[in-house]
């Protein structure tokens, strides 16, 4: 007699062990309860976030085309990394948890600043400390890196005054749906990979503009997260682009903000004539169809992760083949 199979139980303390790893990362559907101040501020500055900012680096110095591998390039990619993504990025994530607490109070009471888990106080020291680090790195990456011009430091205060008036009065960026997101996939894009960039090569108006144009594909990943938090961006009057479209169009805008932009840089790399490379970004953009029809366009409210984490890969892979052609090309 053949066996039933018994159906796969989740127990609740997997469940919580689950809702405890995307608190601490920073992700929707978090647990609430934890009291270590190190994972607080920790959650506060979202790891999740950091991994585009340190694949940007990745890319900048693949474009560079004077990345060697050895011992003291790999160390100072490394510092650079370190410098894009838990330094600078979780600065910007602490400093808009911090301007976007009336409003995670609707939309993420359980993250740490509306809960209670951590003081004001403490909130405004962390910022402080991640951004004192984040320009002091970005020094001694400049003398680290023998440059004439302190093109990581400038980077650097550049970048930091986006992210302040992103999330702070009066300008708060991010009341603007089409301007703060496009402000959001820059920063995500095109910044690091101009810090990656200018560490090992010289940074060009040719890839300033580039990188600028494929932000554009950032901008509609940016909108992805903007869903999660219709409600509350509602109440407080904040012009997101599902609030403003609603949710059936500002999803179709996503997509094709992501698929346009990356088969223009496609088109691009042809004119330069790295037509291997633009054959395989536009072979990348297929499966993000694919999973865009499948998840995020039928049911955006409820699939948005889902879709960031099926489709989005193929989005930063298509990046770094961008960023070697250029460098092939030498850019």
């Amino acid at each position: 007699m053949t066996e039933t199979p018994k159906p796969e139980i989740t127990t609740e303390k997997e469940v919580d062990q689950g809702s405890k790893a995307r608190q601490l990362l920073g992700m929707k559907g978090a647990a609430d309860g934890e009291t270590s101040i190190w994972k607080i501020r920790l959650q506060l500055m979202k790891p999740i976030t950091w991994i585009p900012l340190i694949w940007g680096v990745v890319c900048g110095a693949a474009s560079s085309g004077g990345y060697v591998w050895g011992l003291e390039d790999f160390a100072m990619a490394m510092t650079c990394m370190l410098l894009s993504g838990p330094l600078l990025t979780g600065y910007t994530q602490t400093i808009n948890d911090y301007y976007d607490r009336a409003i995670d109070a609707i939309n993420e009471p359980y993250r740490p600043i509306p809960s209670g888990a951590i003081s004001i106080p403490q909130v405004v020291t962390q910022i402080f400390v991640l951004l004192g680090s984040g320009i002091g790195l970005s020094y001694l990456l400049d003398v680290w890196a023998g440059h004439d011009f302190p093109i990581m430091l400038v980077l650097t205060l550049g970048g930091s005054f986006v992210a302040y008036i992103y999330s702070a009065p009066p300008l708060k960026l991010k009341q603007n749906g089409w301007l703060g997101n496009y402000a959001l996939g820059a920063s995500y894009i095109a910044l690091p990979w101009w810090a990656g960039h200018a560490l090992f090569g010289t940074l060009t108006p040719t890839v300033m503009v580039v990188t600028l144009i494929y932000s554009f594909a950032g901008l509609g990943i940016a909108v992805v997260n903007d869903f999660k938090s219709v409600e509350g961006d509602e109440q407080l009057g904040l012009k997101s682009l599902p609030v403003m479209f609603g949710v059936g169009t500002a999803a179709w805008i996503c997509v094709i903000m992501i698929d346009l932009f990356q088969a223009g840089i496609a088109g691009y790399l042809i004119s330069i004539d790295q037509k291997i490379y633009a054959t395989i970004l536009l072979l990348l953009v297929i499966p993000q169809i694919t999973f865009q029809d499948m998840y995020f366009l039928r049911d955006p409210l409820k699939n948005d992760v889902k879709y960031q984490a099926s489709a989005q890969p193929f989005l930063v892979l298509g990046m770094l083949v961008a960023g070697l052609a250029m460098g092939h090309a030498g850019i």
